[in-house]
Order: C-alpha cells, then structure tokens, then sequence
C-alpha cells in the first residue's frame, strides 16, 4: 500500500485550500499532518480517501489514480473531523450497524477493538450520552475494527484521557509494525511526535517536510 499526490490543488468558491501538494507515502510508516485549524490538513485527508476532488494533480492509491477511476481507496478507513453516529443507538450498536455493510467482522472483533480503545465498560451507553473523548475512542474503534491497510486519523486524541492516549498510541505503532500506512493530522504536535517516521508542516494549503 502506498500513495502518492502529484501538484495537487483545489479552491473553494474564492479560498484556496490546497496548493501544489506532492508527496510520496509507503507503507510500515506513519506520517503527521502539522497545521493550525484551516490549514488543510482536513481537506488533504479527504482528497486522499476520494471524497474531495482537486482540481488539478493526481492521487494514485496502491497505483491506482482514484479520481480517474472514479474509485474510493480500497481496505481504507478514516476518522476526518467530529465522529457522528446514530444518537439512540449504543456504541456497540453503532459500530455493529457499520460492519454489517462489509460483513467481514463479528462481535469479537468489535468487542476486542472496544476493549483496545478503552470503550469496552460503555459499550452499551446510547450515543447521544457520550463525552467528547468517548465519541472520539468510537470513531478510532470504527476506523480499527476492519482491520484497515491505509489509516487516517484528524485529530485523533481530541478530547481523550491520557491513559486511553497512550493506550492508542501503542495500537498505532503496532499496527505500524504489522505494515500498515498510517497519517494523523493535529494542530498540536506533541500529540504524534513519538508516533511518527515523518512529520509535514501545513500552512494556507501548502505542505513543507
């Protein structure tokens, strides 16, 4: 698994929000995302996973260029901006609905994956009454469950208590080590200093090593 953006550019109505971005990741890395709120750290994460298309430039995903194809990156899953779920419905709930789409998991893998993230003993709370830190430790579960080749995290520990913090932090370097490519975006650089291989600075849509 690799990907690969090519003089990447996209504007909204007057605003442009990414400028010539290039840059080449492989997998077995992990890789931060540096910016203030609005730098377009966000916006790369969704042109990477098919949901924004650029205006210009390419990006090849496993070697295959996504928007010519008019593909979505295959065994990709990704936590972009605030985690919403159904808010009735319980984490466990949430995240069973959600697997039954691709029908490659069970409970055991959910449940393991809730005990990962420290969410296990509020599996069975309704959504609607979960903290912020608790809705983010379901979104990182969502993104874990399947067992993904391509990870992508924004801002993954907003909101997460320092033990659950570390907890995933050694998930992720784990899941490093069996070989997947990983990028978190943060505003906060401390948060994925010891995390990351690589670390790229984003400013008004520009990217720097």
């Amino acid at each position: 698994m690799d990907v690969i953006l090519t003089n990447v550019s996209k504007k909204i109505e007057k605003e442009q929000v990414l400028q010539d971005v290039s840059f080449s990741l492989k997998e077995g890395m992990i890789y931060g995302l540096v910016g203030r709120n609005g730098s377009g750290k966000s916006m790369l994460l969704k042109t990477i996973c098919g949901f924004i298309r650029p205006d210009k430039g390419s990006v090849l995903v496993d070697g295959i260029d996504i928007y010519k194809t008019n593909s979505f990156p295959k065994n990709t899953r990704a936590l972009i901006e605030r985690p919403n779920y159904l808010p009735d419905l319980t984490g466990y709930e949430n995240l069973k609905m959600l697997a039954s789409i691709m029908n490659k998991i069970g409970d055991e893998e959910i449940f393991n994956t809730l005990k990962k993230v420290n969410l296990f003993e509020e599996k069975d709370k309704k959504f609607k009454k979960y903290s912020l830190g608790m809705k983010q430790k379901l979104g990182i579960a969502q993104v874990l469950m399947e067992d993904p080749d391509l990870i992508l995290l924004d801002e993954p520990f907003n909101g997460i208590e320092d033990e659950s913090i570390e907890k995933i932090r050694k998930i992720l370097l784990e899941e490093k080590r069996r070989g997947k490519l990983i990028i978190i975006a943060t505003h906060i650089k401390e948060d994925i200093d010891e995390l990351c291989d690589v670390i790229y600075k984003m400013s008004d849509g520009k990217m720097k090593e």
